[in-house]
């Protein structure tokens, strides 16, 4: 009698525990009954009936996987190499195992064909300086395809983009080429406006020779100061200077 009820016991503690599952917050554990869907237990205890009821857990968190290295040809007809980052949850967890038999492989791949498509419709320059973009593109559509699977693609980032060693070497020159063409014009502005304030300058000495004279004398006496020098100017020179000097002194006390 008393091995039977402890064979009863250990038969009800193995079903107990057999029939007490425990979903982690971030889980949700999509439950079958005899092959039939019976819906998506958790957070928390679920019971099962044992050897009738299936389940399969799926993690809700934001999943990270780096699409493998694709060699893909621009639209400008240039092969590259593209790694990619995507970043997805699942916000339906029926629907991630009931639509796709493995959501994971699947999005995997999903990802690799729409890069390839994608970067095979811009051309290389699009494609170095405008990754942003193309990600939020990438992002859109790979949102899209997923949504039937219960997926929510959260963000995908073009990570590298590399190129072959003969366009490095062909992109660098070109590089140059414009460092080099923006400095001769920036030398060929200087030297324009340089001449035009000669022009103007030689201009104003036409008109009026009493300013030759005077810009003689300040260079005179600049070259005197330096070689500690004495000028003498011819008398025309100075009669003239004083004409000038008259003519100022004059102009001030009429202006006053």
């Amino acid at each position: 009698m008393l091995m039977g009820i402890i064979a009863v016991a250990i038969v009800v503690l193995g079903l107990l525990s057999a029939s007490i599952r425990v979903v982690r917050e971030y889980e949700r554990a999509v439950i079958f009954r005899l092959g039939r869907l019976v819906g998506a237990k958790g957070p928390g205890i679920f019971f099962r009936i044992p050897m009738a009821d299936i389940f399969r857990k799926v993690d809700l968190r934001v999943v990270t996987f780096d699409v493998p290295n694709q060699q893909i040809i621009t639209k400008d007809n240039i092969t590259v190499d593209v790694d990619a980052v995507v970043y997805y949850r699942v916000f339906d967890p029926i629907k991630a195992v009931m639509n796709v038999e493995n959501y994971i492989y699947a999005t995997n791949l999903l990802a690799q064909t729409a890069l390839r498509d994608t970067i095979g419709q811009v051309e290389l320059d699009d494609l170095l300086t405008k990754r942003e973009e193309l990600g939020k593109t990438l992002t859109q559509i790979l949102d899209t395809a997923t949504d039937p699977w219960g997926i929510k693609v959260v963000n995908v980032s073009i990570k590298d983009v590399s190129l072959p060693e003969a366009m490095q070497r062909a992109i660098a020159k070109q590089a140059e080429a414009e460092r080099e063409r923006r400095s001769r014009i920036i030398i060929a502005d200087g030297e324009f406006q340089a001449a035009t304030k000669m022009a103007e300058a030689a201009k104003q000495y036409l008109e009026s020779p009493i300013a030759v004279r005077l810009r003689e004398l300040q260079t005179l006496t600049e070259i005197a100061r330096e070689k500690n020098l004495v000028v003498v100017t011819p008398t025309s020179v100075g009669s003239d200077l004083a004409t000038v000097l008259g003519l100022m002194r004059t102009q001030s006390k009429e202006s006053r």
